[in-house]
């Protein structure tokens, strides 16, 4: 089937994704006076941005005044496993004072203390309590925030808009091409730079703390074929905590808030098993080796009748668990009819956030595609090996400020527009060439996906397992062309769906690629053939599309030797160790 039609807009940035970091890239795009379009796969309202509950890290030393910007460097690089961008995580650290300050002010109605100054927690691996929080909705409450900022703006956001392909011309960004979901109607979208803010691909995996089509690594799929590499994409973070029922929101994330107020891990001999895997933080370990307990727990017997562990906050009152955690109150009320005032949760790992992405300019967040630039989770290099909690919305409010700055000294210094008919021509035919009648429905193929990749690269995984994985990815991706596609008036699922799996697909074997290159257990990627952690492999793998052949290429990239002034830093801050009387316990 043929079609070529579409309607055009015309902006001087697009921002692709309507979460957090593109709204924040959209205000700041909007306030030095130029237009702005907003994309959205889902309703405004309701991006992924809703689910980052816990809280948002900034060092003010509000509770703990021995903290400092230089402390949360020092403890988001070396929780990393020292693979994270240290000019990234510099300028997180900080700045995060200043975005937490600025969006508060904006209406984000952050806790506060007593004197009037912002209230903060711990979360895991942090060496001070230096997590802001709206008791456990902090995600909402920033993404609501931003809306009514972006409202009072009157920034066109676009619900509903699924983009299929970058326009590019020369290595050079142009706009891109979207679908509406509901009606199938086609919108060329051009402008004189984009800023991708699409999330991650953790919802490729069985279980997921993502919901139904979102986090399916569209952002992933559109860089590689711009032209983009990514890097560190076997580094993904498995939450500790997803919730086990019911089954159709198996996975669903139970904040790390719980833990950070006091919550205790027990597997069903009533053992606090943390102290044999963190005997000094134990529940407020990392993210990784808090997942990493409880999948073995689970593995070896000791875990509860549904296969995860317990989650026991009963030990605090119930005023005080609705005070700090309320939605996670009414979330197992509602789901299970649970009161965990009274009961313990039931929770297992899920795939929670993707930490590598695109590969990015530290300052800028510009791609190595000109007019092209990249914020959120979908852009790589921060995290490293591991995601400390509460990180991620900093890095949101932080880099999609700075991606829409950049845009806009892009766009002011632009002399010529560029355009091209047979790049707008090539999108509309990638949208063309699943308009057919074919043997294959792309649901049952999506749900193979995600059990190949819980199966072959979860929690632990190693080479055998990997490999096998593997041809069974690349084996999806070769009968995605036979998926059957059909455009009714009531609906356009079926291209939704293929476009998903597709993106999926390829983001699914990148990932598969880098961790049987990466032959080390570091951070979230464990190896079970390679349990010991290799300095050889200090390193990062890029994964780029042969636009030829269309397949994955991956090379080894070494990292630069930390700054001096940076080592420095590591020398002078401690981690401390005594968390007696600071938790609610």
């Amino acid at each position: 089937m043929t079609n070529n039609n579409h309607t055009t807009e015309i902006s001087n940035i697009l921002v692709i994704g309507c979460g957090g970091a593109g709204l924040r890239a959209a205000i700041e795009i909007k306030l030095a006076g130029l237009q702005v379009s907003v994309l959205g796969k889902r309703i405004k309202t309701d991006s992924h941005t809703v689910l980052a509950a816990g809280g948002i890290n900034a060092a003010f030393g509000n509770v703990d005044s021995e903290d400092s910007w230089e402390q949360h460097f020092a403890d988001t690089y070396t929780e990393g496993y020292e693979l994270g961008d240290p000019s990234q995580i510099e300028i997180m650290a900080q700045e995060s004072p200043s975005v937490v300050k600025e969006i508060d002010k904006w209406g984000a109605n952050f806790a506060k203390l007593k004197n009037g100054t912002l209230d903060q927690r711990f979360f895991g691996a942090h060496t001070y309590r230096r997590t802001c929080y709206s008791g456990d909705f902090t995600g909402l409450s920033i993404l609501k925030t931003l809306i009514k900022k972006a409202e009072s703006l009157k920034i066109p956001i676009h619900d509903n808009q699924y983009v299929t392909e970058l326009l590019v011309k020369d290595e050079i960004c142009f706009g891109a091409m979207s679908f509406n979901i509901t009606t199938a109607e086609r919108t060329v979208h051009l402008a004189d730079a984009v800023i991708l803010c699409t999330g991650g691909h953790t919802k490729i995996w069985k279980k997921s703390s993502s919901r139904k089509k979102e986090n399916t690594g569209d952002g992933f799929y559109l860089s590689l074929k711009a032209g983009c590499q990514l890097k560190d994409m076997e580094m993904v973070q498995f939450h500790p905590s997803g919730m086990l029922a019911p089954e159709e929101i198996a996975g669903t994330l139970v904040t790390e808030a719980v833990r950070g107020e006091g919550g205790k891990l027990i597997n069903n001999k009533g053992e606090r098993f943390m102290i044999n895997y963190d005997k000094e933080r134990m529940e407020l370990s990392t993210r990784d080796k808090v997942a990493i307990a409880n999948y073995t727990e689970i593995a070896e017997g000791r875990g509860t009748p549904n296969g995860g562990v317990y989650l026991d906050i009963s030990h605090l009152s119930k005023d005080l668990i609705m005070q700090k955690i309320p939605s996670i109150y009414r979330q197992f009320l509602d789901a299970q009819m649970l009161d965990i005032s009274k009961e313990p949760m039931e929770v297992a790992p899920t795939a929670h956030y993707s930490m590598g992405g695109i590969v990015i300019s530290p300052k800028e967040h510009c791609t190595s595609i000109s007019g092209l630039y990249a914020a959120g989770e979908v852009a790589g290099g921060l995290h490293g090996a591991n995601r400390l909690g509460g990180n991620s919305l900093a890095e949101i409010l932080i880099f999609g400020k700075k991606a829409g700055i950049a845009s806009v000294s892009y766009s002011n210094q632009l002399k010529a527009q560029i355009r091209s008919d047979e790049s707008i021509k090539n999108a509309h035919e990638n949208i063309n060439k699943f308009l057919n009648k074919g043997t294959e429905l792309a649901k049952p193929l999506q749900h193979e996906l995600s059990n190949v990749m819980w199966k072959h690269c979860g929690v632990i995984k190693d080479k055998k397992s990997l490999k096998s994985g593997l041809e069974k990815i690349k084996s999806i991706r070769n009968i995605i062309k036979d998926v059957d596609v059909r455009i009714d008036y009531q609906s356009c699922d079926d291209l939704v769906q293929v476009f998903d799996l597709e993106s999926s697909a390829i983001s699914a074997e990148a990932t598969i690629l880098s961790a049987l290159n990466r032959e080390e257990s570091r951070g979230s990627h464990q190896r079970s053939d390679y349990p010991e952690l290799n300095p050889f492999e200090k390193c990062n793998y890029h994964v780029k599309l042969n636009t030829q052949t269309f397949d994955l290429e991956i090379s080894r990239n070494n990292i630069s030797p930390l700054r001096k002034d940076l080592q420095n830093i590591l020398s002078k801050t401690t981690k401390v160790l005594n968390l007696k009387g600071k938790l609610l316990e």
